[in-house]
């Protein structure tokens, strides 16, 4: 059986997914407004790993013993600047994702809870990924400028990204 304290930490990590999918969307909606079809389409991309990243804790949760406990979620803004700060906004976001990650699996180990600090040891190294994967297009963007042919090379090249 879950602790509570982990119960309620797990499901803060539930919501949070969610709102990461729901912002990674928005930013999607707002590339594609501006006819950058392929960051677009990797944002949306992004968005659809957020919820399952989501749904892999609501089982873990669930498998526990423990109780989902769904909040609302605010609205994304529908404005995000230029192309390259959606994707700079992204990289923070990341890192904040990453901070409470690190924050939930120091609470397990406190706790001495092995089957929650394992199971969120995928997160820890995904979050890695995750990091590294946007800030390499951040370097990129930064390397080439959001005007000219350069950027929509990049464009045409995040539009090959494949399902999360």
């Amino acid at each position: 059986m879950i602790s509570r304290t982990m119960q309620d930490a797990l499901n803060a990590q539930i919501n949070l997914e969610q709102a990461s999918a729901q912002l990674y969307l928005a930013m999607s909606a707002h590339c594609e407004g501006r006819s950058f079809r392929g960051f677009a389409h990797w944002l949306r991309v992004q968005a659809s790993e957020e919820t399952a990243h989501a749904l892999k804790l609501v089982d873990f949760l669930l498998d526990r013993g423990g109780k989902l406990e769904l909040q609302a979620i605010m609205a994304p803004p529908t404005e995000f600047g230029g192309v390259i700060q959606v994707f700079e906004q992204t990289l923070e976001h990341e890192k904040k994702i990453t901070a409470r990650i690190s924050a939930l699996f120091e609470l397990a180990r406190s706790e001495k809870d092995h089957a929650s600090e394992i199971a969120l040891q995928w997160y820890v190294t995904e979050q890695v990924e995750e990091e590294s994967n946007v800030g390499q297009i951040v370097d990129q963007m930064h390397a080439v400028g959001d005007q000219g042919g350069a950027i929509w090379y990049l464009d045409s090249r995040m539009g090959k990204r494949g399902k999360g």
